[in-house]
Order: C-alpha cells, then sequence, then structure tokens
C-alpha cells in the first residue's frame, strides 16, 4: 500500500499560489531582488570586479538596469489591477535576463571567476523562478478574471 508523501508546507504553497495577491506578491519580491542586486553592483563594482572577475563597467551598467527594471516593477506591481500587457512584458524582460547571464557565461567575452560565474548563475536561476511564478500568477488571474 503506497502513499504520496506530503510535507506541513504542502498546504501553505498550495494556499500562496491560490491567493488572489499572489502575483502582486510576485512583484514585490522581483522588484526587491531587483533593487538588491543593483544596488551591490553600483554600490562596490571595483570590489566585485575583482572578485567575480566581471568587468566594472558592466558592473555598473547592469546594476543600474536593475534598478530601472525594479523601478519598472513595482510601478507595475502598485496598479490597482495589474495589466496583463506589463506583467508580460516583465516576464519577457525577466527571460531576455537570463538568456543575457548564460550568453555572458557562454559567450567567451569575459572570463568569470568561479564565484562570478556562480553569482551569475544564481541570478538566472532566480530570475527564471521569478518569471515563472509571475507566469503562474497572471494565468491565475486570467482564471479568476474569467469567472
Amino acid at each position: 500500500m503506497s502513499t504520496t508523501p506530503t510535507t506541513p508546507t504542502t498546504p501553505f504553497i498550495a494556499s500562496l499560489i491560490a491567493s488572489p495577491h499572489f502575483l502582486r506578491r510576485v512583484l514585490w519580491l522581483d522588484a526587491a531582488v531587483g533593487v538588491a542586486t543593483g544596488l551591490l553592483q553600483l554600490l562596490a563594482p571595483g570590489f566585485l570586479a575583482g572578485l567575480l572577475g566581471i568587468p566594472h563597467d558592466l558592473l555598473v551598467w547592469s546594476g543600474g538596469a536593475l534598478l530601472a527594471v525594479a523601478a519598472f516593477i513595482a510601478f507595475v506591481a502598485t496598479r490597482q489591477f495589474l495589466p496583463g500587457e506589463l506583467v508580460w512584458l516583465v516576464i519577457g524582460g525577466n527571460a531576455l535576463w537570463v538568456i543575457g547571464c548564460l550568453a555572458l557565461l557562454m559567450g567567451g567575452l569575459t572570463a568569470p571567476t568561479l564565484l562570478g560565474q556562480a553569482f551569475v548563475m544564481v541570478q538566472a536561476v532566480t530570475v527564471g523562478v521569478l518569471a515563472e511564478l509571475e507566469f503562474m500568477g497572471l494565468r491565475r488571474q486570467s482564471e479568476q478574471q474569467a469567472w
């Protein structure tokens, strides 16, 4: 006799996803991650460049881009009704960021250290997961509006 194992967190996660605020919360998380990473890159580019093997200017420009994108995501998250078109724009931007991270690692234009490779991969995975969560939230929102 076989039973499906469950964990105490399963109902908690299911209730988070089912929440009408799920998409908005994921957008806020996305914005917060962007601000944190952007500030880190803008406030310590010299230190990070040496540690990560990523060019100083790339860290500064991408840090500034992260802050601008985070501001846009926060703007989307503050709308009374989350416009699907803008959320799709966030998801698409996240997908492009993941592709950019992978291109940075495989393109041969830079030579990140092992820690630098991990830094870029953590960004790619985090942003990819956020994009998937935003997609799930957008799909859920569309289902709720269909009723």
